[in-house]
């Protein structure tokens, strides 16, 4: 699942991106986001090439943390054409964040 890819900006990987971008905003001291791994990798198995999977860590990009408002963690925004299109706060499970998105993509 983990591809590490470096981008001038946000917005530069937002834009180039030809399928939606989820976006994980995390932090490593988060315990729900630690739960979100193993939920987010059954998720990009499922919708494999319908969607890209990027974690972001909120301690250090602070400031797209505040570009986007993030209160809570973890915070998932989907994007799609580099504009948010939906927030899902907190931990959802697999089948759940699957039907969600699905209807998103």
């Amino acid at each position: 699942m983990t591809t590490k890819k470096q981008f001038n900006s946000f917005e530069e990987m937002l834009s180039g991106s030809d399928v939606p971008v989820l976006v994980d905003f995390y932090a490593d001291w988060c315990g729900p986001c630690q739960m979100m791994v193993p939920i987010l990798e059954q998720v990009n198995a499922q919708l494999n090439n319908r969607l890209r999977i990027v974690k972001i860590d909120t301690e250090k990009y602070t400031e797209l943390a505040s570009q986007y408002q993030i209160a809570a963690l973890p915070t998932l925004v989907l994007f799609k054409q580099g504009q948010p299109v939906e927030r899902i706060e907190g931990v959802v499970q697999a089948p759940q964040l699957v039907q969600r998105l699905k209807s998103l993509i």
